[in-house]
């Protein structure tokens, strides 16, 4: 009894069924995923029951696959579209956000740096309902459809870039910057040589993170929809689900995954290159300390 009781009294032992639940977690959340891809690529139109293997529902059938059916193909495009305007856009502005957030010391900052949060705590539902009223009602210029669903989609996701780049602006300090600029370097000199290249881990998770949340996002997609011709593929699935489905919304879904899968690992190669090419550390200092006089002038 003493020996289990040591066992269960100990938090900073060794970590006990650790194993297992990490391997049911697994289980749980990718068996049904692979469910899903597994009868996309079914022969008949059961999304249920097994009947061969086939492409019908991605290429094959000549009406219903995502090849063929319009409002499916449209609705990948469209998500497409909107997550790589999402990427371009909000990127860049939350790396600066967060640059100027992370240096601001002056009055009104802390106030600034919560208010930069409030997206974060907001539900989703309430962005959606608050986008739409201000676009039907105060900036009617605007109309619904692909334009108003990439502001959307930049609002919402611009807090996470703000996060993930403030956490690594902190975690490296200003000792960079102020050694760049003791080098002879000016303020953009130090910003551009010595600080953005420790930022680009923080920049490329920031860029698959904003990819991912603007594929999967439903609810500001659905209210600020202009149509069937700016559907995105979450709209798309639920609104065909509510019907009577065929395995052509698993294949559509399981192109989704396969994007999204397919950018992650790009932007971890491109993260990898960046770091071999600067020696593995991922900081640009070393870089800057082997300039000249000329280059810094």
């Amino acid at each position: 009894m003493n020996r289990l009781r040591n066992v269960w009294s100990n938090p900073w032992g060794k970590p006990r069924f650790l194993v297992l639940f990490t391997a049911l977690y697994l289980v749980w959340s990718i068996v049904p995923i692979l469910v899903a891809v597994r009868f996309s690529f079914n022969e008949g139109r059961s999304r249920s029951t097994a009947q061969g293997w086939s492409t019908r529902w991605y290429t094959g059938d000549p009406d219903l696959s995502v090849l063929h059916d319009p409002t499916l193909s449209t609705a990948l495009f469209q998500s497409m579209r909107l997550a790589a305007i999402a990427v371009l856009v909000t990127v860049p502005l939350g790396v600066a956000l967060a640059i100027g957030l992370t240096r601001w010391k002056g009055r009104g900052a802390a106030t600034s740096r919560g208010i930069s949060l409030a997206t974060l705590v907001t539900p989703e539902i309430v962005m959606g309902t608050a986008l739409f009223l201000v676009f039907v009602h105060l900036l009617n210029f605007i109309p619904l459809g692909t334009i108003a669903q990439a502001i959307g989609h930049i609002t919402f996701s611009l807090v996470f870039v703000v996060i993930i780049v403030r956490a690594r602006l902190l975690a490296i300090g200003r000792e960079y910057e102020e050694a760049a600029r003791d080098l002879g370097a000016s303020t953009m000199q130090a910003l551009r040589l010595a600080l953005l290249p420790m930022l680009v881990p923080a920049v490329v998770a920031s860029a698959i993170i904003v990819f991912a949340i603007s594929m999967d996002d439903f609810v500001i997609s659905q209210f600020l929809s202009s149509g069937t011709a700016t559907d995105t593929v979450p709209v798309r699935i639920y609104s065909t689900g509510r019907t009577a489905p065929t395995p052509a919304v698993n294949a559509l879904a399981t192109l989704t995954l396969g994007f999204t899968l397919v950018v992650t690992i790009i932007g971890f190669v491109l993260w990898k290159a960046v770091r071999s090419v600067r020696g593995g550390t991922g900081s640009g200092m070393q870089e800057f300390a082997t300039l000249d006089a000329d280059t810094i002038a």
